[in-house]
């Protein structure tokens, strides 16, 4: 049966991790009702992940996944991303963590959960949105690193009029903070309309003590807090284009909850367009699944199947040493075979930078047809050695 274009057999579904408090001595697990407004209200449904111990191992069971949102939680665990230049001192670390007690409990399963979706969505292209933790989520796993504590390694260095506060406790959700806007990015088409020409700024809330330390390579930033501080980032090589489901977003700020006081208008147009093209970009990256001459395979199962293909050439690799010892190889011909499967790794490199920049239903194809012809090349590879063996 054909699938019928404007009838999906089911809405394109955003995950979204949920955060652990404790409440009357129970834990209680939550998402903030502004997301879970927003992805509705523009046609999605929000699938809430528990942060629940073991999560982390079951996340082919949330199949099909459209699109990923990961926002608030507590810091991340810095063995993820300490790159060995943090200046922190012992008696600052205490310090930090008795003035941002709420953020600084490190929660390792979150960590698992959430840097395990992010991976899938950049291996597959699955459309993400990273809110404030999110943003800094999408950093680390691409290979950047944050400050442990913006008030400590940058705050403290800067010259009194370059200071900017990050969080204010005492002024929660009224806090705003200007940032500067960088021409020709998702940012500026987003606040087009409330951006002044010369100024090219905004006005953001905040509520964090960690950010962008060092940049991923592969991203590029959309906006700087005064201070230097990249409030907002995105990956320039195509990865942003909702009508094709590209969408790679990462911001510090939280858009959703830039309300006026006492009511529940938006402080710019922008804040609820960043939400809207996120769930188009999610549609269209489901009507592609949908129409994929291939199904998607689950994750976990593929890293499986993965794992036991490259034992199996590990193995196929070794039998292939010891056949050529047997014949009689010499020494420099070793030395070249050697040579050959060192190049071939380097080759493996290249080719996964390569498959990360094709669509979703050419992966699909090229590993349905390479699974195949892998198989005939070891069938035959066997014989062949076999029978010069004889």
């Amino acid at each position: 049966m054909a699938l019928n274009d404007d009838l999906p057999v089911t809405l394109p579904r955003v995950l979204i991790v949920s955060r652990r408090r404790v409440r009357k001595n129970k834990f209680v697990d939550f998402v903030g009702e502004y997301h879970l407004d927003l992805i509705v209200a523009y046609g999605a449904v929000p699938v809430i992940v528990p942060r629940v111990r073991g999560v982390h191992n079951l996340l082919d069971g949330y199949e099909p996944i459209h699109g990923v949102l990961l926002c608030e939680g507590e810091d991340i665990d810095p063995s993820l991303y300490e790159d060995g230049t943090s200046s922190v001192s012992l008696e600052e670390e205490e310090e930090i963590r008795r003035v941002h007690a709420s953020d600084t409990a490190i929660d390792k399963e979150k960590d698992s959960i959430e840097l395990k979706l992010a991976n899938l969505c950049l291996e597959r292209n699955i459309p993400y949105l990273g809110i404030c933790r999110g943003s800094q989520v999408l950093n680390v796993v691409s290979g950047g690193t944050l400050y442990k504590d913006i008030g400590t390694e940058l705050t403290a260095k800067l010259p009194e009029n370059q200071r900017v506060v990050h969080v204010d406790y005492d002024n929660y959700d009224g806090h705003r903070h200007p940032v500067k806007v960088m021409e020709n990015t998702p940012f500026q088409s987003w606040f087009q309309d409330s951006l002044e020409e010369e100024r090219m700024e905004i006005l953001v809330n905040s509520y964090h003590h960690q950010g962008v330390k060092r940049l991923a390579q592969r991203f590029g930033p959309m906006a700087f807090a005064p201070d230097g501080l990249i409030e907002g980032f995105y990956d320039p090589n195509a990865y942003y284009n909702p009508d094709e489901g590209r969408f790679l977003i990462g911001l510090q700020f939280h858009p959703e909850r830039m309300r006026r006081p006492y009511s529940e208008e938006f402080d710019y147009p922008g804040c609820s367009t960043i939400y809207q093209e996120f769930v188009r970009a999610v549609t269209v990256y489901q009507k592609k699944v949908l129409h994929s001459s291939t199904p998607l395979p689950k994750q976990l199962k593929l890293n499986k199947e993965v794992e036991n293909r490259r034992r199996s050439i590990a193995a196929l690799s070794l039998q292939q040493e010891n056949r050529l010892k047997q014949m009689g190889a010499t020494v420099r011909n070793g030395s070249h075979y050697i040579e050959k499967m060192g190049l071939n790794r380097g080759r493996g490199e290249l080719g996964r930078k390569v498959m990360g920049q094709i669509s979703v239903e050419h992966l699909s194809d090229l590993m349905s047809f390479y699974d195949m012809m892998g198989q005939i090349c070891s069938q035959v590879l066997g014989r062949k050695l076999d029978e010069s063996h004889c």
